[in-house]
This record gives structure tokens, C-alpha cells and sequence, in this order.
């Protein structure tokens, strides 16, 4: 019966939409056909933008202090309470005429404006023609910049909401603004603008178009099951695409809590699903195939029968598969550092359907693409010479540099780690590279620390000697993290890190070269998330990692969660590491 139950819950999730490609980008205009100076999009040549930005590009358009500053005026709080007290639109239109209102101030009058209207069921009419409105929305129009997202999100609803014309000058001026701030708005405002704009506009409509594209992007993001459930009834009608993402998160959650709840044992159910699956990947759809192989690399769950299935799949219908299914199976191999038995078969096929759709492709699905294949080493010249170009990495670090989403600094990590592979596992590629100053531009955030990091650290003081003999956390130049570095001379001893030349590190402290027979040393340590379930494999970005670290010029010190953890002593601890190193540095001499 478990069984049963386990079988219907996969095709009643597997079988449902057709997958259909994207919409196509669409850029709002003004009436004149025009687009603002300044406020050029991201599809527009690269030569041409004039890259302006403005001080209000933080995650609500000011900063902190700035929003502390205006809150603690206190012409501003009474401004703020007159508009939350008013009960009439006389009371709301007066305040423009007693007070210098500014464009946040004037937004939100008119955002309550539209509030009182639905709530007190009003002829919206006199209200637009209202003199003291017009010169609400001149405020408005003329400081449109300054208007914080969430404000900004409310006024474009409420001048729906009260009936202003679409193609007016000041609509198409919110419109254009709403557009341009797209990619910095958070995912729920995008999710409930996407539900506004599903229900007041056409199928056709850019700006809802362009936000549905957004949200099919930046689909990771979403949490909880009532935006789900909204985008599924609301939204997902319009874009397949997006249905599809929207499915694939519920699909991940009914995984998880058969996860969670044991039905069967954890290990069982998964691998109870695999099993039952495989036999049926042959009739499968594309959508269905993608779908499936997302949810497993998801979590972390490799088959290998079930991935191998999916691999044959992809080379008996490469024609059926569109671009965005061939770039899930791969990305999804890449997470989960799978190799296709007949590997040379599956990415000959790949290369070839990919040829000459790269342009195609969006920046952040064409970096996710290329950085998979370099997990897979089947990154080509032509795959890196697409993303190390100017004109795209000037895209993404320049044309974005206030945006400090988890999203965004990842897709700038990815682009380091991909010059990374160009320099390090490539010898065929010729260039470009990325320039030297952005590949300290993209360090990631501070992590909390770990209690293997915190063990780790405490047992390498009693390798290393001296604090100058080591270096902690390294941020290197090929993105990725050394735990602990140290460099041994010939004689197996500790020196001193800072006298010596680290072609690795942004800056480095010293200028000397290594002296003849020494060796760099780096220790990584593997938590328990960097390793696929139930295994000892590492993920696909870690094994990349621990490549480029060695390939680098460092001889690699693994330290796993599951060896180290379970010594409870320090000086346990200390000896596993001394002895981990000797055995890497004779493994080292033998070769």
C-alpha cells in the first residue's frame, strides 16, 4: 500500500503541464516611442549605455540612515498620520495644498486615495480631475526616482485601481519606472504584482510580461504555499514556463515531507521513487524528464539507473527537447557531479543542439549553463568567450553594482569561478579574462560559523607551530575559500606566509618566491551539505572547487564532517591532521 502510495504521488506531480518557451523580452516605451535618458535595459548594446546610478538603488532606495533621518522629522510623522487618519479624499487632497509633499509622501496620499475609494465605493472620476490630484501626480512624475519599491509598487496599483488611463504620461512614466527597478524588487513584490497585473491587463502587456519573466527566473525564491498557490490559480495560466517552476516547488515539498515524515524510512522513499521511475522515462515528456531530474538534483538525491535513464533520454529525443530542458538536465547533472556512462556521446549531442542558441539564452540561465559545464570540464572556448566577454561581465558587475541579493552575488561568484576554470583547467582558451580588480568585487557574505570550522581551527594551532605560519579563510581569486593555508619547506616545516609571493590572494603581502622544494598546503573542510545524500561524493561545485584549488599549485588537505567530528579530543584531532598531511605530501613525492 506504502508503495502505492508513493508510485501515485510521483505521476499525480510528473504528469500535468507542456513545458513552452519563454516570452520573449519586452521593453516598455513612452508615448513618444523613446526611452528615458539613463534608464536604458538589459538587453541594450553595451557601447551605447550610459551607466548612471542613482543614490535611491538600495533595497527600498534609500539607505537605512536616510529612511531613519526623514522617519525622525517630525513634519514627516505628522504628514505620515494626517494621511493614515483621513476618512474622506477632501481630507487627502487638502494635505497637498497645507504641506510641501514629496514624491514618497505624494505617492502614498494617493495610494490611501484609492483605499478610501474601494472601501467607501466612490465615483473615482471627480477624483482624477481633480486639480490637487494632478499636481499629486506632477510631484510624482517629477521625482519618480526617489519613490521607495514598495511604495512605488502601490502607487502603480492605486492609479489602476482608480481608473487612470494606461496610455496617459504618467502611467507610462510609473510603468517604465516599475520596469526598470524589476530585477532589485523583492520576490513577493513581484509576486503580487504579477497578481494585480494578471487581473487589470491583457496577456499582451509588457510590463506583466516582463514581471512574469522575473519571477521565472528568481523561482528559488519562492516561499510559502499561499504564493504558490496564488501564482498557480492567477498567473500561471499565462506562462507554462512559469507553471512549470511553480510545480517543480511542489513537487520538491511533497519529496520533503516524505523526507520529513518517513513514510518508509527517508532512504526508501527515494529510492523507492528512483526504481519506479526509471522504467517509464522512455515515455515520458520533455517536461515531465526535466521536471523529475530537477526534483532529484534538488535533493541532492543521485540514482545512478534513473540518471543514466535520463542521460539515454536526452540522446534519443535531443530533437523534442527544447533549449531550456537540455540546460535543466545539465545543470542538474552539474549539481549532483554526474557523468554519463556514454559521456562523450551525451555532450557531443549537447554541444551541438547549443551551437548558436547561446545569444538566446538570459544572462543568469547562460552563466548557470556555462559555469555546469565547467563542473563537467565540457566547458568549450566558444561557451567562455560568451560570458568573459566585456561586454557581458560589464552587465553584471557594473550595471548591477547596488544589487546585494543572494541571487545576484551569486550569479557574479559563478563568473569568477568560470574565469577560474579558463585559467586553470582550459589551456586551449586563449581569452578574454575577467579584469583583475573584479575578481575581488565578488567575495561572498560572511557565513555563520560551523563547529567543524571552529574544531578545525582550534586542531591546526598545534600543526602550524605559529600564527604566522598560516593564513585563515582565504578569499581567493578564483572564488573559492581556503580554510587554512600553510607552506612547508623542503624539509616538511612550517614557514612564514607573508614574506612570500601569493599569486592566489587579490593583494598579496610579500614578493618572494617559494624557496626550491617547498609546497603550498591547503585544508578544506566538507560539511555535511557539501556532499550528495547518503554519500561521501562531494557536489559538483565542490569537487570544481577542490580541482581549481589544486590544480591552483596546492596540495589539498581534505578535513570531511564525518571523520573529523567524531574525534572528540584536540589532540586527537591535531594528529589526524598531521597525519592527513604527511600522507598527502608522500602521496605528492611517490607521484
Amino acid at each position: 500500500m506504502a508503495a502505492r502510495l508513493v508510485q501515485r504521488c510521483c505521476w499525480r506531480h510528473l504528469i500535468t503541464f507542456a513545458c513552452a518557451p519563454a516570452a520573449a523580452p519586452a521593453t516598455l516605451l513612452l508615448p513618444n516611442g523613446k526611452l528615458p535618458a539613463a534608464r536604458a535595459l538589459p538587453h541594450t548594446p553595451l557601447a551605447s549605455i550610459h551607466i548612471s546610478v542613482p543614490s535611491a538603488w538600495n533595497a527600498d532606495r534609500f539607505s537605512v540612515k536616510e529612511q531613519v533621518e526623514e522617519n525622525s522629522n517630525s513634519e514627516h510623522r505628522v504628514i505620515l498620520n494626517l494621511i493614515e487618519a483621513a476618512t474622506s479624499p477632501q481630507e487627502l487632497l487638502q494635505l497637498g495644498e497645507l504641506h510641501s509633499l514629496n514624491s514618497n509622501q505624494a505617492s502614498l496620499v494617493i495610494t490611501r486615495l484609492s483605499r478610501l475609494a474601494v472601501e467607501k465605493n466612490l465615483e473615482t472620476g471627480g477624483i482624477l480631475q481633480d486639480e490637487r490630484f494632478q499636481q499629486l501626480i506632477e510631484i510624482v512624475d517629477s521625482q519618480i526616482s526617489q519613490v521607495w519599491n514598495n511604495t512605488l509598487v502601490g502607487l502603480l496599483k492605486s492609479l489602476y485601481s482608480l481608473g487612470m488611463e494606461s496610455s496617459s504620461r504618467e502611467m507610462q512614466s510609473v510603468e517604465h519606472e516599475v520596469l526598470w527597478r524589476l530585477r532589485r524588487l523583492a520576490f513577493r513584490q513581484l509576486a503580487s504584482l504579477a497578481e494585480f497585473l494578471a487581473v487589470k491587463q491583457s496577456k499582451e502587456s509588457k510590463l506583466l510580461n516582463e514581471v512574469i519573466k522575473k519571477l521565472e527566473l528568481r523561482w528559488t525564491e519562492l516561499e510559502g504555499t499561499r504564493t504558490v498557490v496564488m501564482l498557480i490559480a492567477k498567473v500561471g495560466h499565462i506562462s507554462s514556463v512559469l507553471m512549470d517552476r511553480l510545480e517543480d516547488k511542489v513537487w520538491a515539498w511533497v519529496l520533503c515531507s516524505l523526507w520529513m515524515g518517513h513514510l518508509l524510512g527517508a532512504p526508501q522513499v527515494f529510492q523507492k521513487i528512483a526504481t519506479d521511475l526509471q522504467p517509464h522515462v522512455s515515455a515520458m515528456t520533455p517536461v515531465e524528464v526535466t521536471r523529475c531530474i530537477r526534483s532529484f538534483a534538488f535533493l541532492k538525491w543521485l540514482s545512478l539507473p534513473l540518471f543514466e535513464a535520463i542521460s539515454q533520454y536526452a540522446l534519443d529525443n535531443a530533437k523534442k527537447l527544447s533549449i531550456a530542458h537540455l540546460c535543466s538536465i545539465i545543470l542538474s547533472f552539474a549539481r549532483l557531479n554526474f557523468q554519463p556512462s556514454g559521456s562523450e556521446d551525451f555532450f557531443n549531442m549537447a554541444h551541438e543542439e547549443l551551437q548558436g542558441q547561446l545569444d538566446s539564452l538570459e544572462p543568469q540561465l547562460l552563466t548557470d549553463l556555462v559555469w555546469s559545464l565547467c563542473v563537467l570540464q565540457q566547458a568549450k572556448p566558444p561557451y567562455l568567450q560568451h560570458v568573459l566577454a566585456p561586454d557581458f561581465h560589464l552587465f553584471v558587475f557594473l550595471l548591477l553594482p547596488g544589487d546585494l541579493s543572494p541571487r545576484a552575488q551569486n550569479l557574479r561568484m559563478k563568473l569568477v569561478q568560470i574565469n577560474a576554470a579558463a585559467k586553470l583547467e582550459s589551456p586551449e582558451y586563449q581569452g578574454p579574462f575577467l579584469p583583475a580588480g573584479m575578481l575581488s568585487a565578488a567575495e561572498p557574505a560572511a557565513e555563520k560559523v560551523t563547529l567543524l570550522q571552529s574544531s578545525l581551527r582550534e586542531a591546526l594551532a598545534g600543526v602550524l607551530g605559529s600564527q604566522d605560519n598560516g593564513r585563515w579563510d582565504v578569499h581567493t581569486i578564483y572564488g573559492w575559500q581556503i580554510d587554512a593555508e600553510m607552506v612547508l619547506n623542503s624539509e616538511n616545516k612550517p614557514l612564514p606566509l607573508k614574506d612570500f609571493a601569493a599569486p592566489h590572494l587579490p593583494h598579496s603581502e610579500g614578493t618572494k618566491p617559494l624557496p626550491p622544494g617547498a609546497r603550498r598546503i591547503a585544508f578544506l573542510r566538507w560539511e555535511f551539505p557539501n556532499f550528495s545524500n547518503r554519500s561521501k561524493e562531494l557536489l559538483g561545485r565542490y569537487a570544481m572547487a577542490r580541482r581549481h584549488i589544486q590544480a591552483a599549485g596546492f596540495l589539498v588537505v581534505d578535513v570531511p564532517h564525518y571523520e573529523f567530528l567524531e574525534l572528540k579530543l584536540e589532540r586527537q584531532r591535531t594528529a589526524y591532521l598531521r597525519d592527513k598531511l604527511h600522507k598527502v605530501v608522500a602521496k605528492e613525492l611517490a607521484s
